[in-house]
């Protein structure tokens, strides 16, 4: 205390700087310690004698050279020049504490971390001499960062311990910080989100992944559901198969978290994996059976010390996997059947369709409103569209049946999208879907349209997306017959979609054959479909052949069916498509430097990579093609997916810009990685954007604001009212352009999806990445070039749901609660039908003498009224009194299966006691209940029969509200007829 008094009252800190001359070993040292604590107010004073100090920072033969260099990083740290002093800092050892709180500290603490998680970030996969010198750089600091770990587990900072290990790549801490933590499921929890959202070598995820396995596998309730969603990562079916037949041979309890885990996968895997699961499922029993062993091995509770190595998770469960044969034939078979038809995804489909048949509250009204004030087939398109949206998997088709005079006038590629259309109404509808699509599926009569019948194709593969097992024959067998372009072009989007992740190499053969012939229209949607069959797979042979293909073919629209067709089949694969991504991006042609762009995006969707927002803004900004700047500008959106929050900062600037191409492009990037989020940053960008001087910006933006505003509602936030009133402002403005009126339209049918049940989400419920969502997005801003690709944005629409089913995959009749206002999640309010306008009466003439009389009767009228005020005064108090509103309840009751949107489900609670969920409410929907009263009778939710009829032209009777089918009355009894 002494000493810290009297250096208050120094003026200078030459007294100890002289001190640094003397030729004593002591005295430099006395100087150099009273420097180190006077250097944060004398600093401008002792840089002066800076060399002084690094010479003596460098002297071997000095015993405290290590002080020096301590002083030396501080005068460097006040200088403004971090990277030296953290050189100096890390020459003193032992000098530098770490465990202070000072500004200095701090920031050399910081500055540490970044430089070890960045030579560790570079050692992977770097060789040669640049290794070398990482590695010696990387053996400095990983002392001080070993000090920095200790003190941080010490200080029970587990998360801040997992999260450096995750960022520089070191698996010993993390471990470490796993086992050191107390709430396992807590850290495990954060380093899963970390793992699969931060980490951009897929190497070292799968290193990291593969260690959370482990832990997972030794709660002492192992978490299966964490491990499957691990294991989807990984790409392991077998190891999926295994932890399923391992549940199914449990407890019920066991088999309820099979059929979970089941539900789970159908919302987060591809086709290839859920059937390669399904495979396994099939080999592991006899007749689709399995039978449950004796008893289960108990987990192990001892924890391998940290090391490099994989740990082998499996290893305790091996024997449970396989059950002898012969307990096998003592013990009762368990049916694989209703776990087969979860992972064919038969019972989630008819789950969601009961769910927006029974809840669809389509407000009719708007869309004839919007029917009477269109004056052009483009408005006439776009109007059918925004009807599909509304209606998305309701299968109610109402507004076509009331209009069908109206619809009649489609033609050509108006009548394919028109077609199409129904594909979205009846959406999941597959049991019915060939009934229903009879009357516009090709024939062999020539007596249809032929473009009817290309959209009767591609609205089968809109019904079947991502689950065309059982149509995908059919589709291959019309594309091979099919003559005419509109058909062969509706045919390969319909197998595309049908067959999406499947990776079957007859179809991609099949699709490669129709691209040969070298028709624009055919070969564009070849193009596209091609990449849907092989999306993610990143096949050398088919990015060769479309590459090359693309190079030689002199069509503009093959080039642009190919070049989103190569972004999808990189789909996920992050630093693994650097390569083809370099070779693109050098291209002469816009054409495919536009496909290197929309490869970055797929690539590294929802990684939130630096790198690749820097490379995308790069483009945007100095490539000599508007397309490609437009390009750049929407994967931007994609890239930031996970990160809603950092878009609207990313793209500030060029929402701004002067070229529209770009600010059009900023506009669907915020749509795209602010879907369903009412981001209010994202919308103050989209506003000026309402208003602006270019047609297809105005429209760019009206439609990124109904991504973002999904579902939304005036009483969830203002923005939702503001937007529908500048969409109704430019639907009924005449003079309005057509090219804005298209987004304002679509716009309307998107805000109120699926019956007001849906909203567009990117990232599954599970956390995995949405892969119809993503893919259905990216095709939809091809829309720009081609209608028919508005379509594809159906994929990406979710069902805001909970449906909660018992153990024979049946919804029982229970409750839930939600602890909001009821207006708050409410409905929209529906317009009110407006009611026939009366005639404008005639002004007649009056004279003044007449004016004069009317005038002295109001007056004596006037007078005889006076008397009777106070007794009106009186009755008017009365009603008031009577007529107070009630105050509106605090919480509301849902009955399963119910609507529940995403911001909703975190104040929703189970209500009863007999049914507890299998995992929380908040993750929404499907979700298994355990009951707990198994002896009583459970009361069940009735079906509710799809809309009557096929649609359109053709079909049944007009289906009844919440498209349910009108029940006729039944025939009357015998009788006797007489006279």
């Amino acid at each position: 205390m002494a000493t810290v008094t009297t250096m208050s009252y120094l003026s200078s800190a030459v007294p100890f700087l002289s001190l640094l001359a003397e030729p004593e070993d002591e005295c430099k040292a006395f100087a150099l310690n009273k420097l180190n604590d006077l250097v944060h107010s004398f600093w401008p004073e002792i840089s002066e004698n800076l060399m002084v100090v690094e010479q003596l920072s460098e002297d071997g033969t000095f015993p405290h050279r290590n002080i020096a260099a301590l002083l030396a990083s501080k005068i460097h740290f006040y200088l403004g020049s971090f990277d030296d002093a953290l050189d100096y800092a890390l020459k003193a050892e032992t000098a530098f504490m770490t465990d202070s709180q000072t500004e200095y500290v701090q920031t050399m603490v910081t500055k540490c971390i970044d430089r070890y998680i960045l030579i560790k970030s570079r050692l992977v996969g770097q060789e040669g001499e640049g290794r070398m010198d990482d590695v010696r750089q990387s053996d400095r600091l990983e002392e001080l960062i070993k000090m920095m770990v200790e003190q941080a587990l010490v200080k029970k900072q587990f998360k801040y311990v997992a999260g450096l290990a995750m960022e520089s790549h070191n698996l010993d801490y993390l471990k470490l910080a796993i086992i050191r933590c107390p709430d396992k499921s807590d850290i495990l929890l954060y380093c899963f989100r970390i793992g699969t959202t931060l980490i951009g070598n897929r190497g070292f995820r799968n290193k990291v992944l593969n260690v959370l396995v482990y832990f997972y596998s030794q709660l002492g309730q192992p978490d299966y559901l964490s491990q499957v969603q691990c294991y989807i990562f990984l790409d392991q079916p077998e190891k999926v198969a295994d932890i399923l037949n391992k549940l199914m041979l449990g407890s019920e309890r066991d088999q309820l978290l099979a059929h979970q885990i089941a539900f789970d996968l159908y919302d987060s895997a591809t086709q290839q994996f859920l059937s390669l699961v399904e495979s396994r499922l099939t080999s592991s029993g006899r007749d689709s059976t399995v039978s449950p062993p004796p008893s289960s091995a108990e987990p192990s509770s001892a924890v391998s010390p940290p090391s490099d190595e994989p740990m082998d998770v499996d290893a305790g469960e091996a024997a449970d996997s396989s059950p002898s044969s012969a307990v096998a034939d003592k013990a009762p078979s368990v049916s694989l059947e209703p776990l087969k038809a979860i992972l064919s995804g038969e019972t989630t489909i008819g789950l969601y369709l009961q769910f927006l048949i029974r809840n669809n509250k389509a407000d009719i009204q708007v869309l004839k409103s919007i029917k009477d004030t269109v004056r052009n087939s483009v408005c006439h398109t776009a109007t059918v569209m925004a009807n599909a949206f509304a209606s998305l998997g309701t299968t109610s088709d109402q507004f076509l049946r009331d209009n069908l005079e109206w619809l009649a006038r489609a033609n050509n590629w108006s009548k394919f999208t028109a077609t199409a259309s129904l594909g979205l109404i009846h959406q999941r509808h597959e049991r019915e879907a060939l009934r229903l699509m009879e009357t516009y599926l090709p024939k062999d009569s020539s007596s249809s349209s032929s473009y009817s019948e290309g959209g009767g194709l591609y609205a089968l593969g809109l019904i079947h997306a991502n689950h065309g097992a059982g149509i995908t024959e059919y589709l291959i067998a019309q594309l091979g017959a099919a003559s005419t372009e509109a058909v062969r072009h509706g045919g390969c989007l319909g197998l595309g979609l049908a067959a999406m992740g499947t990776g079957r190499g007859d179809v991609y053969q099949l699709l490669r054959s129709q691209l040969y012939q070298d028709d624009a229209v055919t070969g564009e949607a070849a193009g596209i479909a091609m990449g849907l069959v092989m999306v993610g797979s990143r096949d050398l042979s088919a990015i060769s052949d479309m590459l090359n293909y693309m190079r030689d073919s002199e069509h503009e629209k093959i080039h642009r069916g190919l070049a989103l067709g190569l972004s999808l089949l990189c789909y996920g694969v992050q630093d693994d498509a650097d390569e083809l991504i370099a070779t693109l991006s050098r291209d002469k042609d816009p054409l495919i430097r536009r496909s290197a762009m929309f490869t970055i995006g797929m690539a590294y969707c929802g990684s939130g990579s630096n790198a690749s927002a820097r490379r995308l803004l790069h483009h945007a900004v100095s490539d000599v093609n508007d397309d490609v700047r437009r390009a750049a500008c929407v994967a931007i959106g994609f890239v930031l997916c996970r990160h809603p929050d950092q878009c609207p900062n990313v793209v500030r600037l060029i929402a701004e810009s002067y070229n529209p191409h770009m600010r059009v492009g900023s506009a669907y990037a915020l749509g795209i990685a602010c879907a369903g989020t009412a981001n209010k940053e994202a919308l103050a960008l989209l506003e000026p954007m309402f208003t602006d001087s270019v047609n297809y910006v105005r429209q760019g933006s009206l439609l990124a604001a109904s991504f973002i505003l999904v579902q939304h509602t005036e009483a969830m936030t203002s923005k939702a009212k503001d937007l529908r009133d500048v969409i109704n402002k430019i639907i009924n403005d005449k003079h309005e352009d057509v090219m804005a009126k298209f987004g304002a339209i679509l716009s309307r049918g998107i805000i109120d999806a699926s019956g007001k049940n849906a909203t567009i989400s990117l990232v599954s419920r599970t956390g995995h990445l949405n892969m119809p969502s993503v893919v259905g997005i990216l095709v939809f801003t091809h829309f720009w070039y081609w209608f028919p690709a508005v379509h594809f944005l159906s994929l990406a629409f979710i069902p805001s749901c909970i449906i909660g089913l018992n153990k024979d995959l049946r919804m029982p009749k229970i409750g839930f609660r939600s602890n909001a206002k009821p207006s708050l999640y409410a409905y929209s309010a529906p317009i009110e039908e407006k009611k026939g306008k009366e005639k404008e009466k005639v002004a007649t003439a009056i004279l003044s003498i007449t004016n004069k009389k009317k005038k002295k009767e109001k007056d004596d009228a006037a007078d005889e009224s006076v008397k009777d005020v106070d007794m009106e005064v009186v009755e008017e108090t009365t009603d008031e009194t009577t007529t107070k509103p009630k105050p509106e309840a605090s919480f509301s009751l849902l009955s399963n299966p119910c609507r529940a949107l995403p911001s909703q489900l975190k104040v929703v609670v189970a209500e009863g006691s007999r049914y507890s969920p299998m995992k929380p409410l908040s993750n929404g929907g499907i979700i298994m209940l355990c009951d707990g009263e198994p002896n009583a009778e459970p009361e069940m939710v009735e079906d509710v029969a799809p809309a009557a009829g096929g649609g359109g032209a053709e079909g049944g009777a007009t289906a009844g509200e919440g498209g349910a089918e009108e029940v006729e009355p039944e025939p009357p009894l015998p009788f006797e007829w007489r006279e």
